[in-house]
């Protein structure tokens, strides 16, 4: 086992023995006490995973989750004392994978973590081709980089796994709750609305010229345009 995990949690009991207890299980674990700090280690350690505590001093949670929105992919678990599903929701559609709130049984905490890595190492493993292509947008799932017209897109895990799931199968219809299962593998409080959102933003990152290769099939889901559509994005300049 060599994931790392980047731990940010501004209690430093909490978070030392957070870290504690992941490094007995084999992780590779770098502490952050606040935002700053989160953001900094965040590029230099490039962790696999992160628990995030919301309540932080100075930056929080939810501004380093949006620091994260065009950055890598990196599996994140919310650390939270808030017991409103509000925040909850807000967190998850900012690209949180998961949530716990405190106080918490560590052991949950490690099962969680461990079910976040497996399917994120699941989602990669079922990207069997080397690269998906759909006109001038390409996919290349080895490096899980992607492109559209030569401009690359920073795309969040989530919103790469869901546009490789959709390109990779063009003109499959998914309905909303197959998203949800397929890509965030979990019953996710956020709900459908949460598919909604990660499509809106994956539009808006391909650009007016592309959005609609991701079609909403009206009353069940997504799609891919393929077949004689898309020869509309071969010829875009």
């Amino acid at each position: 086992m060599n994931e790392k995990v980047l731990v940010i949690e501004d209690e430093k009991s909490i978070a030392d023995a957070i870290a504690y207890a992941f490094r007995r299980e084999g992780y590779a674990v770098e502490v952050a006490y606040n935002g700053e700090a989160a953001l900094k280690k965040l590029f230099e350690f490039r962790p696999d995973a992160m628990i995030l505590d919301v309540m932080l001093p100075g930056i929080d949670g939810y501004e380093v989750l949006k620091n994260l929105q065009d950055k890598g992919s990196v599996g994140v678990i919310m650390l939270t004392a808030k017991e409103d599903i509000v925040n909850k929701v807000l967190g998850l559609e900012l690209g949180a994978d998961d949530y716990i709130t405190k106080p918490f049984d560590m052991r949950e905490l490690i099962a969680r973590l461990k079910s976040l890595l497996r399917r994120m190492q699941t989602v990669e493993e079922k990207q069997e081709l080397s690269e998906i292509r759909l006109g001038k947008v390409v996919l290349y799932l080895g490096y899980r980089t992607a492109f559209v017209d030569d401009r690359k897109l920073e795309l969040t895990q989530k919103e790469y796994d869901l546009l490789a799931l959709l390109l990779s199968n063009p003109d499959t219809v998914y309905t909303r709750d197959q998203l949800l299962d397929l890509i965030w593998g979990m019953d996710y409080i956020g709900g459908t609305r949460t598919v909604d959102v990660h499509i809106q933003r994956v539009r808006k990152k391909l650009g007016s010229d592309f959005s609609e290769i991701l079609q909403t099939v009206h009353g069940i889901g997504y799609k891919a345009l393929g077949g004689h559509g898309e020869n509309k994005y071969k010829n875009k300049i």
